[in-house]
């Protein structure tokens, strides 16, 4: 097997309307097309990063809470890599977003901060 890169993550919100925002007007994600997929009562969003990757977005009528805390098994986090983490963390917090405070990994030297979506699914801010 030879796989290339990561081509999506696949994300469901409980407020359509306000994660879209989210991603699109604070994270400045770009749509590449939206549906409204009737017979499941349903949107999808197509949104892509800089690089390519795509992250989709759904919505469902009544989706169960997602275990975060503490950690649940299965994915932990969407970690996002960004040229300045302490320009994207001031850039977050103007737009009303908690963010953790900035850590260095040890393994890397790199700096890196967790804030979350309207859902609570962690985020992460990885410095290229």
């Amino acid at each position: 097997m030879n796989l290339l890169r990561l081509h999506h993550a696949a994300i469901i919100a409980s407020d359509y309307p306000r994660s879209k925002a989210f991603y699109t007007e604070i994270l400045g994600l770009r749509i590449i097309a939206e549906t409204y997929r009737e017979a499941r009562d349903s949107w999808k969003l197509d949104l892509e990063i800089a690089d390519g990757t795509q992250i989709e977005l759904f919505s469902f009528p009544d989706p169960p809470k997602r275990p975060s805390y503490p950690e649940a098994c299965g994915l932990r986090h969407l970690a996002f890599t960004a040229p300045d983490v302490a320009e994207a963390v001031t850039l977050l917090e103007s737009k009303g977003v908690k963010v953790e405070p900035v850590r260095i990994d040890e393994l890397t030297g790199k700096r890196f901060t967790f804030f979350a979506d309207p859902d609570g699914l962690p985020l992460e801010l990885y410095e290229a």
